[in-house]
């Protein structure tokens, strides 16, 4: 089961798989509703938030469950399963695996400057260029932010979601707390 904490960035979670992917499937949909993303980020006629997993991400399946037809603000959440190529054209929120590993940072530069939230896993996701990077610290998940990623492709993260997260930084400067 799920047990949500008080604090908020607390969520402790048994060690299966398919719990972490409902808690992070959740947590995607709130990074959605606590991220501001400039007009020209809606490219969609029905104005919908588009968040997007690559192909043959295992993750898909749960946020299909969990976070499809929800909302975040007055927009509809979508979610697509895309080839890396439709990323930049087609997403309001990237949600990239360990399983990218080498094609990480050029995925990140591609999309560095374009108002695209993203969401990884990897030790080095925010020295690379994302903008929040989920990691398990005592059976919780937890998340850190870069607020350099993210003021560079015109996205403003709430202050709310900067007190939940574990640490807020800016690369090529020490974490703030």
């Amino acid at each position: 089961g799920v047990a949500v904490h008080a604090a908020g960035s607390e969520i402790a979670f048994a060690q299966s798989t398919a719990d972490e992917y409902q808690v992070k499937a959740a947590f995607l949909l709130h990074f959605a509703q606590l991220v501001e993303w400039p007009p020209d980020a809606f490219s969609g006629s029905d104005n919908s938030l588009v968040l997007c997993t690559l192909e043959n991400d295992a993750l898909y399946d749960e946020l299909m469950t969990t976070v499809e037809g929800r909302q975040a603000g007055l927009r509809a959440v979508q979610v697509r399963q895309v080839h890396l190529a439709q990323v930049a054209h087609s997403c309001n929120v990237v949600a990239l695996s360990k399983g990218q590993g080498k094609r990480l940072p050029s995925i990140l530069a591609a999309l560095r400057n374009l108002p695209v939230l993203t969401v990884g896993e990897t030790d080095d996701f925010l020295s690379s260029g994302g903008m929040i990077r989920f990691r398990i610290v005592n059976d919780k998940l937890r998340f850190d932010v870069n607020l350099t990623a993210a003021d560079t492709s015109r996205l403003k993260i709430s202050s709310q979601l900067l007190l939940l997260s574990n640490s807020v930084s800016r690369v090529g400067t020490k974490p703030e707390r």
